[in-house]
């Protein structure tokens, strides 16, 4: 395998982002051969080179696996859980390589969630900067005013931050209403966090799509491999390039 740079390398073992990889370099904390590196240009070949973040020995991965899963309400978007509770992972079946979930999704919320060997490619969806759009069916207390509305499309200050501008569509007008949100970050309680400003709180919250990549008919607990094709079409909008030895299940 020719030599790639360090930063590179991290970020597809899922160490962490390109940006956040070249900060471990400059502070000492990797070495390669058991040499520590602070050159951000300095190069290795992660299958010839020892090279280790914090004393631990990084591999890449074989070949790298990319599934859609619909997680259940009630199930942790975590590889393991101390209090026992279900996990997406429970859900993995027929799968030898080590996935892992791309985000979160609330213990409480359910639908689209990625899991993937691919840490680059799980660093870019998860970046705001990357502005790739995470749509949710959300069910509330009450209905917004139309001034609420708008306020909620523009942002909502939240922890002294605002929010970035925001979707908001009511597609079942009810009582208790349905409104589709899409934002293009991933902040924690994110939407229950919005409504909540508004003196509104989220009863039911369901994710159906990731960029272009729709639930359908995938059912609680179900996962599947993406396509080829959807691998391509996400490679592209991450601006990831074309890897040609991405494999899939």
């Amino acid at each position: 395998m020719p030599e790639e740079r360090l930063q590179k390398i991290l970020a597809r073992a899922g160490i962490a982002s390109r940006r956040h990889a070249e900060q471990y370099i400059v502070d000492g904390r990797v070495t390669v051969n058991g040499k520590i590196v602070t050159e951000l240009g300095t190069k290795a070949d992660p299958e010839r080179d020892h090279i280790k973040v914090d004393g631990k020995l990084i591999r890449l991965p074989k070949r790298m696996v990319y599934l859609a899963f619909n997680k259940p309400k009630g199930v942790v978007t975590t590889a393991s859980d101390p209090q026992g509770r279900p996990t997406v992972l429970d859900f993995v079946k027929g799968i030898k390589e080590r996935v892992f979930p791309v985000g979160r999704l609330d213990y409480a919320s359910e639908g689209l969630l990625l899991l993937t060997n691919d840490g680059e490619f799980a660093n870019r969806v998860m970046s705001a900067s990357t502005h790739l759009p995470k749509t949710y069916l959300v069910k509330v207390n009450g209905r917004l005013t139309p001034e609420q509305e708008e306020r909620f499309r523009a942002g909502v200050p939240l922890h002294g931050r605002r929010t970035a501008p925001a979707g908001l569509r009511l597609i079942k007008p009810a009582q208790n209403p349905w409104y589709e949100v899409t934002i293009i970050e991933g902040r924690h309680h994110q939407i229950r966090e919005m409504f909540k400003h508004f003196g509104r709180l989220v009863e039911k919250i369901k994710r159906v799509k990731i960029g272009f990549l729709e639930l359908g008919p995938l059912q609680p607990g179900q996962c599947r491999p993406l396509t080829a094709a959807e691998i391509g079409r996400f490679r592209r909008i991450l601006k990831l390039g074309e890897a040609k030895d991405d494999k899939h299940p």
